[in-house]
């Protein structure tokens, strides 16, 4: 039965839920408060990472975040400030760090990012968005980084996915086209990359294409219900009704659901990247500077380099000071870049939805029998977007998802 289906988010979440939904034969209105930043759907580094099963809760991070703290250059850091919700966060984030979480939550983030490249390739092969499927290197400058990094591919292997250690001559004729100054890495070849932007245009073309009602900047400021379901979403505009709900609101979303009683603890990430329009050297693979936690992306005949996790208020300034950490690392990487080359570039930075253990919210919730929840996939919104898409339409139908979502409830800080 075709439904109207009502999405909160027009970022690559929402838009790849619109997506799936408009494919299966559904109705569709998406409402996106700010179409300029969407969030961190747009300047983000464009990868695609079957190697990613940590989640950003892991044990290390809470050590690292605090040897960070007060470094304005540092790749992770918590901006202190009087919020309880911080706190609250802080608190479940530490509670969260373990092994265990780790070991619960790489299979299932595995088969996600697995489903998420299937789905691109498919795209890939309807419309060009820049998919290149090479895999992606994890640069190590000291050799403790790769003994860490060999250890991580050791985790890998065990769960299936393809992970190779190399030495720094192995890295060269992997990728000669750039100029490595590194003790080894780890290749990970089913991780792949695309140009963001250019996904987000294409999802929109289809979306139009198909009939979908995209209304841009409208804001969601409350709901009204009918018994335990909801019917409409209110706006500055209006009321916008509809038969499923899908709360896709990124950094936004605690905020948008709090209205109807749900706890969704979440933390906005700030992440930063710079586009450099005609570099030194173009590198054939995306790459992990892992000291740095700095991501650099061929795009075209661009590169990006982008990074940080900036825990802060949504509403805090950017930081200049974050680009000149990532873009200081880049040269003791990749030498045949100077400082010269990377000074005084335009920078981007946009907000990613961090839950306090690392893993999105994504599933129905108690609070309302026709919403399902999307949201806090934290630094792999694009990489896990198509998954989530298919999965929000199966429930969307009643289907099964696919997948076992417990770990992702959405109510389970309720």
């Amino acid at each position: 039965m075709t439904k109207h289906v009502v999405i909160i988010g027009g970022g690559v979440i929402g838009l790849s839920v619109a997506a799936e939904c408009v494919a299966r034969g559904h109705r569709v209105t998406v409402i996106e408060a700010d179409p300029v930043k969407r969030g961190a759907s747009l300047g983000n580094a464009g990868m695609v990472v079957p190697s990613h099963f940590v989640p950003l809760a892991a044990p290390g991070m809470v050590a690292l975040g605090l040897k960070w703290m007060w470094n304005p250059e540092s790749p992770f850091y918590i901006e202190p400030r009087a919020d309880w919700g911080l706190v609250t966060w802080a608190l479940r984030f530490m509670a969260s760090a373990t092994r265990e979480h780790v070991e619960r939550s790489g299979p299932l983030l595995r088969d996600l990012h697995l489903a998420s490249r299937a789905r691109y390739a498919q795209l890939a092969a309807e419309e060009d968005f820049g998919l290149v499927r090479k895999g992606l290197l994890m640069l190590c400058r000291t050799g403790h980084a790769l003994e860490e990094e060999a250890a991580t591919a050791r985790q890998a292997q065990a769960l299936g996915v393809p992970a190779d250690v190399l030495d720094p001559a192995a890295l060269a004729a992997l990728d000669p086209t750039i100029t490595m100054a590194v003790e080894g890495g780890v290749h990970y070849p089913q991780d792949c990359h695309l140009d963001p932007s250019r996904f987000v245009a294409a999802l929109e073309r289809r979306l139009r294409a198909a009939g979908a009602d995209l209304r841009w900047s409208t804001e969601v400021t409350g709901w009204r219900r009918s018994g335990g379901r909801l019917a409409a979403a209110v706006t500055r505009d209006g009321e916008v009704a509809g038969d499923e709900f899908v709360l896709c609101g990124g950094a936004w979303s605690e905020a948008v659901g709090r209205g109807l009683g749900l706890r969704l603890p979440m933390q906005a990430g700030r992440g930063y990247s710079v586009t450099v329009a005609d570099p030194v050297q173009q590198p054939a693979l995306c790459s992990i500077l892992t000291e740095a936690r700095v991501a650099v992306t061929p795009m075209g005949e661009t590169l990006r380099f982008g990074g940080t996790m900036e825990i802060t208020a949504r509403d805090s300034p950017p930081r200049p000071r974050r680009v000149a950490g990532i873009l200081k690392a880049v040269p003791e990487y990749f030498p045949a870049f100077r400082g010269v080359d990377l000074g005084g570039l335009p920078f981007w930075s946009g907000l990613r939805p961090c839950s306090p253990d690392g893993l999105p919210y994504l599933g129905r919730t108690r609070a309302a029998g026709n919403l399902v929840v999307a949201t806090a996939h934290a630094m792999m919104g694009l990489s896990l977007a198509p998954a989530t898409g298919e999965i929000v339409a199966r429930l969307v139908d009643g289907e099964p998802p696919g997948f076992d979502l417990r770990l992702l409830d959405p109510d389970r800080w309720a």
